[in-house]
């Protein structure tokens, strides 16, 4: 039975599960993690069996700041120094080739590693007190909708002997920005918080391309690079749909779960779970309140389409579209 733990006692029963190459959960300012000892193949193998997770679908490596993060790769370049010492800790994982001390099973086989430091203070704690890198990709089983505080992740993992560290809410709400620094242009492979004229802006106004499309296409031959790319991810047991403006305000079924940003009413008073339309706040609560409306015994969970067209700064409009691909995923059959 999962058991969520506050402060110093959680922690240290963290760094010991660590220890022991057993997974912990623990929050990150985007989603909970589920922890591991990131040098130790079997313990990153206990992670991929606990989430049921594809050994296609590679792992983000969380370190506690650029001084760790130089030990995991084979070359810190001046571009991912430069976006570390902006950006971290925050919600942006830097791709780059990986140091021979990383697994294979962290990187799929690949050649590359995703790092990333995270934005809070729980996480930076357990990192620095195991000493070492821990490798966390969302706390849930693979495809599922991902968790934002404590209760998510001991719901996924109800019948499993779990430690989750208690760090409240998640605030940024989504998953990073993902950018891969290891060819001649920087492409971003997964949207988040962070969009691309930021993370242009903090590479002196360098060109970054967006490869989310091609990837989600499946153009890419070579082993992923990076989280959430493949297949169906996000999604709650509800069966679950997009819905526009329209579509939402006309729903006629009570059976209908109503997950909407423009009415805090339910056109047939049915379940309504409200969302802001401010982007980050959006962001912020979404999976909380899919979790709930996964909950509530309803026939089926429309989703309002966020009102990407309504963001009058560039770093809102990536928000949303970081948003938007999530709902997509979660939305896909198979």
């Amino acid at each position: 039975m999962s058991r969520i733990l506050e402060g110093p006692e959680g922690i240290a029963l963290g760094v010991r599960r660590l220890s022991e190459a057993l997974p912990v959960a623990f929050p990150t300012e985007t989603v909970y993690g589920l922890g591991a000892d990131a040098l130790n193949p079997d313990a990153v193998a206990a992670v991929f069996a606990l989430k049921r997770r594809p050994a296609s679908n590679p792992l983000i490596v969380h370190v506690s700041g650029i001084a760790m993060a130089r030990g995991v790769v084979k070359m810190w370049n001046d571009q991912a120094d430069a976006i570390a010492r902006a950006h971290w800790p925050g919600p942006v994982t830097i791709v780059l080739k990986k140091h021979d001390s990383i697994p294979g099973v962290v990187c799929a086989g690949g050649e590359t590693v995703a790092v990333r430091c995270p934005a809070h203070p729980v996480a930076l704690a357990l990192i620095e007190a195991f000493g070492g890198p821990i490798v966390g990709p969302s706390a849930n089983p693979s495809g599922r909708i991902s968790p934002t505080c404590p209760e998510h992740v001991a719901d996924g993992f109800s019948e499993h002997d779990l430690i989750v560290i208690d760090g409240g809410a998640c605030h940024a709400g989504i998953e990073s920005t993902v950018i891969d620094l290891t060819g001649d242009t920087a492409c971003i492979l997964r949207r988040g918080v962070l969009g691309i004229e930021t993370l242009s802006n903090t590479l002196g106004g360098t060109k970054v391309i967006d490869r989310t499309r091609d990837l989600s296409q499946g153009c890419d031959s070579e082993p992923a690079r990076s989280p959430g790319l493949i297949g169906a991810h996000y999604q709650p047991r509800t069966p679950c749909r997009l819905a526009s403006t329209d579509e939402a305000l006309g729903c006629e079924n009570a059976r209908i779960a109503l997950i909407a940003w423009s009415t805090k009413e339910h056109p047939a008073s049915g379940q309504i779970f409200p969302l802001s339309d401010s982007a980050h706040e959006y962001a912020a609560g979404l999976y909380r309140v899919m979790h709930m409306a996964d909950a509530c015994g309803a026939d089926e969970i429309w989703i309002e389409l966020p009102p990407i067209g309504a963001a009058t700064e560039p770093n809102e409009r990536a928000v949303f579209e970081a948003v938007l691909e999530r709902l997509a995923r979660a939305t896909q059959s198979g």
